[in-house]
C-alpha cells in the first residue's frame, strides 16, 4: 500500500488495516518492520528513526513501551525497561563519554545519579611533610547514598595552596609569584584563597610516558567477542579507547582512588618566604618574627618551627613545605554524561613539619601574627624588609 502523504506498507492487514507482521516506511523515512494490530504498532518490531537510532523491543500502541534496546547514533546503548516511549524501570545506559548508569529510571530520568562527589576522611586532613597519601572519593546521589550503579566517569585531581599562610600553622606565611607567573587565586570552600600548586602521582614520579598510559588502562579488563556488542561491553571500549592522563582515574561501582599522591616543590616562578620565630626572649620583650627568602636558611640559633638545623635549603626545596594546602577532583568526563558534569570535590590538606608527626609549632602568646591586615602586600609583590 502506498501512501499519498509518502511512505508505503507491505505486509499483512485485516479489513484494511494493518495487522499482523508487515514492514512501514513513514513519509519522513522512518522503517519499521515488526507486529502490527488495529494500523498501530504493536508486539515485538525494530524500528530505524530518521536521526540514526535503532530501537528493537517491544512496542504497545505505537508506543516503546516493555522490554527493548536503542541502539543510539551517537555511540549510546540503552537496554532495559520501557513506558509510553520513554526509559522506565530497571535499565542500563552505557553513555557514548563510557560511562555507565545501571538502576532505575522514571520519565527518562536516573533515580539513583549521582548529584555530587565527596573526598572521604576528616574534615581537615593531615599528612607529614614529602609522605605521599591516598584519597577516595564516592559519588553520592541527592541524599547522600552511594551512586553504586555509576561507572566509568573521568576524573582529575588538581592542588593548590593557600594563597597567604599562618605562621601557627606553618613557616611559609607568603609566596612572591614572578611577574611572568601571575595567576588570580582561586576561593574554596574553606574560607581562604588558593593558587594552584603541583601534586604526582605514581606515573609521573616512576614511569615513562609509554609505561604511564598502559599502566593507566592495566586495570581494564579484555573484552570477549561475544561482549562487544553488550551494554557494558560498549562502555568498556570507550574506556580503552580513551587517554588517561596522569593525574585522572575513572569511578568503578560509585567509587574511585588515588594512590601515592605526593606533594612537590613549589614550582619555577614563585618563591616561598619563611616566617621565622625566636626562640630566644629577652626579659620583658616579646618574640619577634621576620620574613626570610626560602634560599636564605636560619641558623642553629634561630630554626623555624619544625625544621632541623642541619637540613640544607636544597633538601627543603625537594619537597613542600608545612603549610595548607586544598585537594580538588574534578569530573572532566567528556562529553559530559547526561550533559551535565558533577560539581568539583575539595578536600582542605595541611602538611606537617617533617620529623614531628604533629601540627607545626603555634607561636607563643605575644607573637606578632602574619596576617593580610599586618603585610597588605599580595603574593605577587616584594615584601618590605
Amino acid at each position: 500500500m502506498k501512501y499519498k502523504a509518502g511512505g508505503y506498507y507491505e505486509g499483512e492487514l485485516f479489513r484494511g488495516l494493518r495487522a499482523g507482521q508487515g514492514f512501514l516506511v513513514d513519509r519522513d523515512g522512518q522503517e519499521y518492520r515488526g507486529s502490527f494490530h488495529d494500523n498501530k504498532r504493536h508486539g515485538r518490531g525494530q524500528m530505524l528513526f530518521k536521526n540514526g537510532d535503532k530501537y528493537e523491543g517491544d512496542w504497545v500502541q505505537d508506543r516503546r513501551q516493555g522490554h527493548g534496546v536503542l541502539r543510539c547514533a551517537d555511540g549510546s546503548t540503552y537496554e532495559g525497561q520501557w513506558h509510553s516511549d520513554v526509559f522506565s524501570g530497571l535499565g542500563s545506559l552505557a553513555h557514548y563519554s563510557g560511562v555507565i548508569y545501571h538502576g532505575l529510571w522514571i520519565n527518562g530520568h536516573p533515580v539513583e545519579q549521582a548529584s555530587r562527589m565527596v573526598i572521604l576522611g576528616p574534615e581537615l586532613l593531615e599528612v607529614a611533610q614529602g609522605a605521599p597519601f591516598t584519597l577516595h572519593v564516592q559519588l553520592q546521589q541527592q541524599h547522600g547514598d552511594l551512586a553504586k550503579g555509576e561507572s566509568g566517569r573521568v576524573l582529575r585531581i588538581s592542588a593548590g595552596i593557600r594563597y597567604v599562610q599562618l605562621p601557627a600553622y606553618s613557616e611559609v606565611s607568603f609566596f612572591k609569584v614572578d611577574e611572568d607567573h601571575q595567576e588570580t587565586p582561586m576561593q574554596t570552600p574553606f574560607g581562604f584563597q588558593c593558587i594552584s600548586y603541583p601534586v604526582s602521582t605514581p606515573t609521573l614520579r616512576g614511569l615513562e610516558p609509554e609505561a604511564a598510559k598502559e599502566t593507566a588502562g592495566a586495570d581494564l579488563p579484555l573484552l570477549e567477542e561475544d561482549q562487544v556488542d553488550t551494554p557494558s561491553g560498549l562502555a568498556a571500549r570507550g574506556r580503552q579507547s580513551q587517554c588517561l592522563g596522569d593525574h585522572q582515574r575513572q569511578v568503578e561501582q560509585g567509587y574511585a582512588e588515588f594512590r601515592d599522591l605526593l606533594l612537590g616543590p613549589p614550582p619555577p616562578g614563585r618563591q616561598p618566604f619563611l616566617f621565622l620565630h625566636s626562640p630566644h626572649k629577652k626579659d620583658g620583650s616579646k618574640p619577634r618574627g621576620s620574613l626570610c627568602p626560602s634560599g636564605v636558611m636560619p641558623t642553629a640559633q634561630e630554626p623555624t618551627g619544625g625544621s632541623r638545623p642541619e637540613e640544607t635549603s636544597a633538601e627543603l626545596a625537594a619537597e613542600a613545605y608545612p603549610g595548607e594546602y586544598v585537594i580538588m577532583i574534578h569530573d572532566v568526563t567528556t562529553p559530559p554524561f547526561l550533559g551535565r558534569p558533577l560539581p568539583t570535590a575539595f578536600k582542605h590538606l595541611r602538611v606537617l613539619a617533617k620529623g614531628t608527626g604533629q601540627r607545626p609549632r603555634v607561636p607563643e602568646e605575644g607573637t606578632r601574627a602574619f596576617s593580610q591586615r599586618q603585610a597588605p602586600w599580595t603574593h605577587s609583590r616584594t615584601p618590605a624588609p
